[in-house]
């Protein structure tokens, strides 16, 4: 075949694009994932005697789930359903199962319905498989970018086995990319072409693992090259870098989620990982800002506290910032905010003195306020026994011991410092308070 021969057919029939010609049909030629489906792993086993139970298939996109599932459905000797939960209705679902049943009736055989996308499908219409799933009328198969714990209803993940997939690597895709250009039938082996290995290299890198685009930059790649006077297309560097412009970043909601609890674990360890993490969320995710500096502000609370209350008035005014200047020019303060936080002496007294409250709060269920820190501000008050409140001010270092919490928690300690940061003088404080109690 021609270059021109192959480019007719190319525009002339879309399904045929490389990306789909080249799309695995069996499980030895399945790219990835060998922790799942390798030499003797479980569903690997289970596909290959056709006897695969319900399953979910969660990871990023571009990491085989939709092609795992055509493989079950070339191998299975059942009947093989496939809808995407973007546009398929509870009905859709229903007639699926009702066909099922029929089939299983009239002719013994199992169907398989492979659902992708089964995270926007909402409740009710995840309600609606279970029984089928329960009484085995339809084996289900569903696929996810999200977290399934998230998204997946506990009663239909519990009847089903959780298999994660993991993103694809660039190796991947110049293991793809290389079937591709040998491949006569399906691939391009029919045209003459040479690709310099660094030219596949930097294809595979800017995909990002993702072998769908890989395929669809090499075919670009291919199709827009002229053949030299041998007749060959040479894809060299050049050509390359023409041929795919930037990385692709996968951002679904699970990355996003994941990159934040990153950002926030970080703001308690590294200053380095959470400066890039928030970088990265915001340049290469496409993230708000605005979503990290309320993490932040809360951090400085949670994680800092009165170890350096500076942190919080820092992270409060890199949000005001942000809000008056935009970005990119914030990105200076909140750095500066970032960073600050990250380095300041670590407590979370105040996170235990409120889980502590909590739990007092649990324990005696109502709480009366003693007699004399009520409400004086009207005559009677003292006929009601409203009295005895001793004022701080009036003694010695402003402070007397008293009766502040409830009769029946009155001698706990919710808040407790530590001996980090400024939080240690109130430490040295209340030690001494304690000492003067027990006296």
């Amino acid at each position: 075949m021609d270059l021109f021969t192959y480019a007719q057919e190319a525009e002339g029939n879309r399904s045929k694009l490389l990306a789909d010609r080249m799309r695995p049909r069996t499980l030895e030629e399945y790219i990835g994932q060998e922790h799942i489906v390798g030499a003797g792993k479980l569903l690997r086993r289970a596909i290959e005697a056709d006897q695969v139970t319900s399953v979910l298939l969660y990871g990023p996109p571009g990491s085989g789930k939709t092609t795992l599932a055509h493989i079950i459905s070339n191998t299975t000797k059942g009947e093989f359903v496939k809808l995407n939960a973007v546009d398929a209705s509870v009905k859709d679902v229903r007639d699926v199962i009702e066909q099922a049943k029929q089939i299983k009736a009239m002719y013994g055989r199992k169907t398989i319905l492979f659902l992708d996308e089964v995270h926007r499908f909402n409740s009710a219409r995840q309600d609606a498989l279970l029984p089928a799933v329960e009484e085995g009328t339809i084996i289900f198969i569903g696929a996810t970018t999200e977290n399934p714990f998230r998204y997946v209803n506990g009663a239909l993940l519990s009847r089903s086995t959780l298999y994660q997939l993991e993103p694809l690597t660039p190796e991947h895709a110049l293991i793809a990319m290389r079937r591709a250009i040998t491949d006569e039938s399906r691939g391009l082996g029919g045209i003459r072409i040479s690709a310099e290995e660094d030219a596949l290299a930097h294809i595979a890198h800017m995909a990002n693992g993702d072998i769908r685009r890989a395929l669809q930059a090499l075919e670009l790649a291919a199709l827009s090259t002229p053949p030299d006077a041998g007749g060959t297309i040479r894809i060299d560097l050049t050509t390359a870098e023409e041929s795919i412009r930037r990385p692709f970043v996968k951002a679904d909601e699970s990355t996003q989620y994941d990159v934040l609890s990153a950002f926030h674990k970080s703001v308690r360890g590294s200053s380095s990982a959470a400066l890039f993490w928030f970088l990265y969320a915001v340049e290469k995710l496409g993230m708000d800002p605005k979503v990290f500096l309320r993490r932040l502000i809360v951090a400085c609370s949670e994680d800092i506290g009165l170890a350096n209350p500076q942190a919080m008035p820092q992270a409060v005014a890199a949000l005001d910032a942000f809000q008056q200047i935009g970005w990119p020019e914030s990105k200076y303060v909140i750095s500066q905010a970032i960073l600050f936080a990250v380095e300041s002496p670590k407590s979370n007294a105040v996170t235990l003195a409120i889980l502590k409250s909590m739990a007092l709060m649990d324990q005696i269920r109502s709480a009366d306020v003693p007699m004399h820190l009520r409400d004086t501000h009207y005559s009677g008050a003292e006929q009601l026994g409203h009295k005895g409140y001793m004022y701080p001010h009036d003694y010695p270092n402003h402070y007397v011991e008293q009766q502040y919490l409830p009769t029946a928690i009155k001698d706990e300690i919710i808040y407790e410092a530590t001996d980090q940061g400024m939080e240690a003088k109130i430490q040295i404080n209340q030690q001494k308070r304690r000492i003067s109690r027990k006296r």
